[in-house]
């Protein structure tokens, strides 16, 4: 797939984003990434929320994350957002987290799945155009 357009988010990172050692606790990624998402979506004039109006909504399948280096209160956390791949039902993004000297924190690859009614269905045409 060839979309590589890209959204970036910038994350500052409170005391009540890390654990008892002074990293970001790791499951904190997850609320990062989904904020990235969102704004990726916004940024071209997608609402999850009038999706959500007609009964489509996205909901994770699959997440995939590679820690590479410890993030700590009060960094500034850069997340490059991109979609790297689509299908009839899913579409897959990719987050790459860097601090604020440029060095990478976080990789991961989340898939979503489009569903109404509870089950898989196909996404539709006006929500793949805008990604």
């Amino acid at each position: 797939m060839e979309r590589r357009q890209k959204s970036h988010l910038t994350v500052r990172i409170y005391y009540e984003d890390t654990d008892c050692g002074g990293v970001v606790y790791y499951a904190n990624y997850l609320r990062y990434f989904e904020r990235a998402r969102t704004e990726y979506l916004r940024e071209r004039g997608a609402d999850l929320g009038s999706w959500a109006e007609q009964g489509i909504y996205f909901v994770v399948s699959r997440v995939e994350i590679d820690y590479k280096a410890p993030a700590r209160y009060s960094d500034l956390l850069e997340i490059e957002t991109a979609v790297t791949g689509l299908s009839k039902a899913s579409i897959t993004f990719s987050h790459s987290v860097r601090d604020q000297n440029g060095q990478l924190i976080a990789d991961s690859i989340v898939i979503l799945v489009c569903v109404s009614g509870g089950r898989p269905r196909r996404i539709p045409e006006e929500i793949i155009v805008v990604l």
